[in-house]
């Protein structure tokens, strides 16, 4: 008799989890496309992990207000020492010894005194271009670790140096293993305003920036 009304209490919540899942809408990046399953779901910045996609525009459109890079912040510190690591070319460059832990700081936005509309999500993603179209689920570079390639994040952190700027501020880990090598990475970074349409993921207003990125052991 318990067996019986435990299987069907279970079959009833199996029921109730599936009508849920057929009834609920989700937002989706159409270049999943459907698959024999349904739809395949993903929100940013999972995308970035999930797709073959090059960079953000292959879903969203970069038709926002701030494409002027004079007044557009994207920046990597020193956690330590809140030292950018921007080099004369506009690279970053990010040295460590092997097994080192090295913390940064990403940092995006717009400068303090912009009269565009301020931007009210900022998004990046560190991408090894050798990584996409393969399986791997990390589209860091191979042979280093990371604790947060990626973010999404809604503007209005505080940092010194960055004062009336409308950023955000993301702390990240590094550390070159035995296996690391020197490589180039792509930082990609959107600055958006509002959120994207269900179904729709260039409906949004928004605008793409790339910056290298550098990873080099010393030792």
């Amino acid at each position: 008799m318990k067996t019986k009304l435990l299987t069907t209490t279970i079959l009833v919540m199996a029921a109730m989890i599936i009508v849920q899942i057929i009834n609920s809408e989700y937002y989706y990046h159409p270049e999943f496309g459907k698959s024999s399953y349904g739809v395949a779901y993903a929100y940013p910045p999972a995308v970035g992990i999930l797709s073959d996609a090059e960079n953000c525009i292959a879903c969203h459109d970069d038709n926002g207000p701030w494409k002027d890079d004079s007044k557009t912040i994207i920046d990597i510190l020193d956690k330590a020492t809140k030292k950018s690591l921007k080099q004369p070319d506009g690279s970053f460059l990010i040295e460590a010894k092997r097994n080192e832990v090295i913390n940064i700081i990403t940092v995006i936005g717009r400068q303090a005194g912009d009269r565009e509309i301020s931007p009210y999500r900022n998004a990046f993603l560190y991408v090894d271009p050798t990584t996409i179209g393969t399986s791997s689920l990390s589209k860091f570079a191979p042979g280093w670790d990371v604790n947060l390639p990626m973010s999404c994040k809604i503007t209005g952190d505080k940092l010194k140096g960055y004062e009336g700027a409308k950023i955000t501020i993301v702390p990240s880990s590094i550390r070159p293993t035995d296996t690391a090598e020197d490589v180039e990475l792509t930082l990609q970074a959107m600055l958006t305003k509002g959120d994207t349409k269900k179904g729709d993921a260039s409906a949004g207003i928004a605008n793409y920036f790339e910056r290298k990125v550098k990873l080099k052991v010393t030792d």
